[in-house]
């Protein structure tokens, strides 16, 4: 079909005029993209995506990632246009205006249209990455002879912002490597950075490091409706490879004053904008403008966009018929339809009474069942299986050559990991989970921290979490890492402090639905704490806190602990007798969350003699242990030794809690 050049050139230039009014009012924001990258946003949404503003998730849908998250009016004036109806006129108006669906950089929660939260940047390339495998996994696994249900391609739209950062080139090297030919990840390559003029930081060729990464590259211009529509062509049709497009575009193109220079990427160029709408053909005294034309043209694009939908269901209905298990496989995906977590609970095997094991290995123990129970559960490491023994077992590899495995192997790309956990699970399709050292968290933070925000359900089942490590010394023992972890919003971190109690963590993790969950487990071996049954343990953990050792005679004291420690406080009770409550907290946030009442018969108010004790810094137990308690902690990092011997040496023992409850008043 001809390119209809007159309706998206007006298009580009109304998208133009939209952002333009929308960063004037609020005196906020970037105009540099949305003006700059007009004709892209024109040829896709206008002609080339395949999507259905009425039905914004349906399965085989093209996503568009807009990883330049800060270019936001770029994705809402197109979506106004091309009419979803959460993006209105109003919503256009309301540019990040507190309450509306168009906030400063997208948000997936918040905006129809919006496949992933972008802003951190390079995160939506890392995203697409994700999507792009979640669709290649969906497409091995229900794709039949007889019918295609999944076909579509990811299209990201990304800036030098982007490229420069790590986490891209993580999740590029991951996608070249898998061959990931549905994904076609756009470059506006424009020059400018925010600062200055982007050879003052960079003088890569961008194209040769795809090419470098095993990616289709082409080089357009950004401005050329026919250019960037055959580019895109080409890269649909090519296959094995995933495709860069090099865009060369002007930034803020439409505001002559500041277009090509660092000063048009924010709203440098909002103060011209009278005479650039007047030299854009918009009308000089109607803001917002939307002509009659440009209505008319996205209204019988919506119609022919709804007969390929259409076209799609027929197909669709047909496998749902001839295939009724893979349909209802598929809709247990979509809708996030797991077991609770008392039924994954019941489907763990409980541990053998004198089992004494890390629990990370309880960990790869209770795994296996739970990936039975969630047939779309998929597990990946950072090249580490072999530590972190997350591995499915059973399961195949995910590969270039076959996509329908269970395991994913990153290779040593923490932050793409966590990045393209987050991509899998905004598919909407499968259950991520990944694996590396507790430590490396902070490789992998910025992702953990979008995964919360978003309310993603990740499960992160990080190992070796404390000083007990032993040998491999301070930089892999992690000392502050899990009190860091526990103070980003929605984010459970659950340290379980035996093999039971990672059952229950475990069942936590994989049933939640509202947010993602970072499991901390041992590398040394721990006891069995058969002093507490079974069910406590595991059920305790589902409410993250409990008591796990009720006292005898008058309350007194109270002992808390997580992970390795609580086996101290266990001992360290037997000890000191009468009047002594062993509280185990696998998961603060969990118990925090808790009615009032639970909190309150778990750790009375009267009871202000408290004593916690735990592998790392102290200052998250305060909010337990009070003005009057004692935190047992470090200050200090570890050091390289035997783990019994570091843990020792720094105080994390039995001895210590006894003594610190004895010099309590």
């Amino acid at each position: 079909m001809n390119l209809p050049i007159d309706a998206l050139q007006r298009a580009a230039n109304e998208a133009r005029g939209l952002a333009m009014d929308a960063v004037h009012v609020c005196s906020s924001g970037h105009l540099g993209l949305p003006l700059g990258c007009a004709e892209i946003g024109a040829v896709l949404f206008g002609h080339t995506l395949n999507y259905d503003p009425l039905e914004p998730r349906w399965l085989n849908r093209d996503r568009f990632v807009l990883s330049a998250g800060h270019g936001s009016m770029f994705l809402y004036g197109w979506l106004h246009l091309a009419g979803y109806k959460q993006v209105g006129i109003d919503q256009v108006k309301a540019f990040r205006a507190a309450g509306s669906h168009t906030p400063g950089h997208p948000e997936s929660f918040e905006t129809e249209g919006v496949e992933c939260t972008t802003g951190p940047l390079g995160q939506g390339v890392a995203n697409a990455v994700g999507i792009a495998l979640s669709q290649k996994m969906a497409a091995a696994r229900f794709n039949t002879a007889a019918h295609t249900i999944f076909d579509n391609h990811v299209i990201c739209l990304a800036g030098d912002g982007c490229l420069q950062e790590g986490v891209s080139a993580e999740a590029s090297s991951y996608a070249g490597h898998n061959h990931l030919d549905n994904l076609i990840l756009i470059y506006d390559s424009n020059g400018v950075t925010l600062d200055a003029m982007a050879n003052a930081s960079q003088s890569e060729d961008a194209g040769k490091r795809y090419e470098a990464y095993g990616w289709h590259v082409q080089t357009v211009d950004g401005h050329d409706f026919v250019a960037v529509e055959a580019a895109l062509n080409k890269a649909r049709e090519t296959k094995g490879k995933p495709h860069l497009i090099v865009a060369k575009t002007l930034i803020g193109k439409g505001i002559p004053e500041v277009a090509g220079t660092s000063k048009a990427h924010g709203e440098g160029g909002a103060k011209f904008i009278d005479a650039a709408r007047k030299a854009l053909g918009l009308p000089e005294t109607e803001h917002f403008y939307v002509s009659a034309e440009t209505h008319a043209f996205f209204a019988a694009h919506r119609a022919e966009l709804a007969k390929a939908h259409a076209a799609w269901k027929v197909t669709f209905d047909a496998w749902q018929a001839a295939n009724p298990a893979l349909a209802h496989l598929l809709q247990d995906g979509v809708s996030k339809k797991t077991p609770s977590e008392h039924e994954l609970l019941a489907a763990i095997p409980k541990f053998a009474a004198d089992s004494k094991i890390a629990t990370r290995k309880a960990g790869s123990d209770v795994l296996q069942p739970v990936a039975q129970a969630i047939p779309l559960a998929v597990s990946g490491s950072a090249d580490l299986y072999g530590s972190t023994l997350n591995y499915i077992n059973g399961a195949k590899d995910v590969t270039p050559a076959d996509f329908n495995g269970r395991n994913i192997r990153y290779g040593i790309r923490e932050h793409g990991m966590a990045a393209i956990m987050n991509g899998i699970a905004y598919d909407g399709i499968f259950h991520a989970s990944g694996a590396t050292f507790l430590v490396f968290a902070d490789y992998a933070r910025p992702s953990i921290r979008i995964a919360a925000l978003s309310k993603l359900p990740v499960v992160y089942i990080f190992t070796h979490d404390s000083v007990g490590v032993g040998e491999d010394g301070p930089t892999h023992q992690p000392v502050e890492t899990v009190s860091g972890l526990r103070v980003i919003p929605n984010l459970h971190v659950m340290r379980p402090g035996d093999p039971e109690e990672t059952a229950g963590a475990f069942a936590s993790a994989f049933a939640r639905k509202d947010g993602p969950t970072l499991l901390a487990l041992s590398r040394q071996a721990l006891p069995l704490l058969n002093e507490i049954s079974v069910e406590t343990r595991r059920e305790g953990t589902l409410h993250g806190a409990y008591i796990a050792q009720r006292e005898t005679g008058t309350l007194h004291t109270i002992l808390m602990a997580s992970g390795s420690e609580l086996q101290h406080v266990v001992a360290a009770a037997k000890t000191l007798g009468e009047g002594v409550r062993v509280v185990s907290v696998p998961c603060m946030e969990i118990f925090n969350a808790q009615p009032a009442a639970y909190k309150e018969t778990v750790l009375p108010a009267s009871v202000r003699r408290r004593v916690a004790i735990e592998a790392g810094v102290k200052d998250a137990w305060f909010r337990y242990v009070g003005l009057d308690g004692i935190v047992i902690g470090l200050e200090r990092f570890g050091f390289s030794a035997p783990g019994n011997y570091v843990m020792e040496k720094l105080g994390i023992t039995a001895q210590a809690v006894v003594d610190a409850v004895k010099a309590l008043k």
